[in-house]
């Protein structure tokens, strides 16, 4: 590989599964992405979902985090509107404060949920819009100054844990070049506005104290098995088990049901979704990193290791990193 790999874990919880099952598996491949010699893994926030574990970030890197030693362990990302900037600060603080050196704050401005969920989660419907004041009063928290006088964040007064803009649009590309923070784009599922949203990050980056030059992370999905055939069955696994989590109101659809709502024009956005996937043997799933690399002109990508069962998410990692030629710890 010609730059380096991470990996986003949606703490994915399996037909069949239960939430602590997830957290075994999450805990599993960081210890795993850790001997393998991926750079970090990442945890999304997200609300309301039944096959998502990953709804109290902080909480589950905390949990890896005491399990592992060296690997960087963060948020991809804390949707920062959907809490005050101390609080996320007094989190990944105290999270810097006991794991020095291997704590990454990404954030997004989305609400990782339904509007039911944002009104669950008391969040302001115009919260959003005060999003770039919240990252520097957060930063301010963190690296100081503080911007509201009089308050810190204890701990996170000085830890200066990294921040990175998380985005699926223009919006976010911007953001980042204005602040200098590093920018990490969707495009595991949002692939449409990729090129153009690193175009301009590139052109308007202004160097800060975190960030002397542009960083742009792309995300990709990734099936990765020991034969063509047995990658693509799990890939058409992955897209019914979206189908159900997008279609389903909480119920699990069969494999005929799933395909056929995936051959309609509303399946077809779901395909569209995961447009970035590299599905294969480990050579091909390697190829088309490399090109993928290039096309988004990502100084590193975050791979998501797409299954429904946790021992082939972890046979991915495996087979990706020896293919990658990742140096192993």
């Amino acid at each position: 590989m010609t730059v380096p790999l991470s990996i986003l874990d949606l703490a994915t919880i399996g037909k069949g599964q239960t939430a602590a099952e997830s957290f075994a598996g999450s805990v599993a491949m960081a210890q795993l992405a850790e001997k393998l010699g991926y750079r970090r893994v990442w945890y999304a926030e997200h609300h309301n979902m039944s096959s998502i574990a990953s709804s109290a970030t902080s909480v589950l890197i905390a949990h890896v985090a005491a399990k592992t030693e060296t690997i960087r362990l963060g948020a991809g990302g804390v949707m920062l509107p959907n809490h005050s900037p101390l609080t996320i600060a007094e989190q990944f603080g105290t999270l810097e404060t006991l794991h020095p050196g291997r704590i990454d704050l990404g954030l997004g401005r989305a609400p990782g949920s339904d509007q039911n969920t944002m009104r669950a989660l008391r969040r302001d419907p115009q919260s959003a819009d005060t999003f770039p004041q919240d990252v520097l009063e957060l930063q301010g928290y963190l690296s100081g100054p503080t911007r509201i006088q009089g308050v810190e964040a204890t701990p996170g007064k000085g830890t200066n844990v990294p921040l990175y803009i998380l985005g699926s649009s223009l919006f976010g590309a911007r953001l980042a070049a204005q602040l200098g923070l590093p920018f990490a784009f969707a495009s595991h599922f949002a692939p449409n506005a990729l090129q153009d949203a690193v175009a301009i990050y590139r052109r308007e980056f202004k160097p800060s104290e975190q960030q002397d030059s542009p960083h742009v992370i792309a995300g990709v999905n990734v099936i990765a098995a020991d034969s063509a055939s047995e990658a693509q069955e799990t890939f058409r696994d992955t897209l019914r088990a979206r189908v159900s989590l997008f279609f389903g109101g909480g119920r699990q659809f069969t494999d005929d049901e799933a395909d056929m709502i995936l051959d309609s024009p509303q399946g077809q956005h779901v395909s569209q979704m995961m447009k970035y996937s590299a599905v294969g043997t480990p050579d091909a799933v390697t190829d088309y990193l490399d090109g993928f690399a290039k096309h988004a002109d990502a100084d590193e990508l975050i791979v998501a290791h797409q299954s429904t069962g946790t021992e082939t998410r972890l046979r991915s990692v495996e087979l990706l990193a020896h293919a990658a030629g990742l140096a192993r710890v």
